[in-house]
């Protein structure tokens, strides 16, 4: 069965330009509405490697297809726990989600290989697959805070990622507030165009902007290269 893939740009900002873009899509754009009374919602994820750091270094090859594994929660809430795979293939995204429980998230942040299981989701049996033949273990945290604008027609969600920061202790991945490191220089921010099959031309020209350039930027492999120390603080 053919995949469905989005279309995802990314574009580094500064604090500047994000007050300058929200100006131009919010009289097209909606706020997500699981955001709080300040218009952003916190996301903290956990990335998955195997033994050969084989993500990291797909990642660092540009190959194509990649796919990476992570556990994603939403404001803290561990009533509500996604373990997510990602695939990216010629610059377009798939990504395919199931619930955890907060048990079999703690055994597998623990270490512990989780039995294979026939009544799995399909997503969760090929995670199992992986720990068991490939030593697949959590590596890194990334947590920052997301401002989010959606648009029904292709599907459009743009949105503005920032105080993005690393963290290496897994053990603290529940925890109300973690230790974490910045990896971008002050001031400076990740913004994300998601959509199905096309870009609206009026939320297009919203987007125009000088200086605006395209990045291949990756939280998880600066956010992991940060804490193996081959990337100096806020170098990008």
């Amino acid at each position: 069965m053919a995949l469905d893939y989005r279309n995802e740009l990314k574009y580094v900002v500064s604090t500047a330009q994000i007050a300058c873009l929200r100006s131009r899509v919010r009289p097209y754009m909606e706020l997500d509405k699981h955001v709080d009374d300040k218009g952003l919602y916190n996301i903290r994820s956990i990335y998955f490697d195997d033994y050969k750091n084989t993500c990291y270094y797909e990642n660092e090859a540009g190959t194509s297809p990649r796919e990476k594994f992570r556990i994603r929660i939403y404001n803290g809430n561990r009533e509500l726990i996604h373990l997510e795979l990602k695939r990216k293939e010629r610059g377009k995204i798939h990504k395919d989600s199931c619930v955890l429980t907060e048990e079999q998230c703690k055994a597998i942040l623990g270490g512990k290989v989780l039995d294979y299981e026939k009544d799995y989701p399909a997503i969760l049996q090929k995670f199992c697959l992986r720990q068991r033949n490939y030593l697949l273990q959590p590596k890194v945290i990334v947590e920052y805070e997301r401002e989010p604008y959606v648009y029904k027609n292709g599907n459009v969600r743009i949105t503005f990622d920032t105080d993005i920061r690393s963290s290496n202790r897994k053990e603290s991945f529940f925890d109300d507030k973690i230790y974490a490191r910045p990896i971008m220089p002050i001031g400076y921010h990740l913004m994300e165009v998601k959509y199905d099959e096309y870009l609206p031309d009026h939320i297009y020209r919203s987007l125009q902007m000088e200086n605006l350039l395209l990045s291949t930027f990756s939280k998880y492999y600066l956010c992991r290269k940060y804490n193996m120390g081959g990337m100096k603080k806020n170098e990008f």
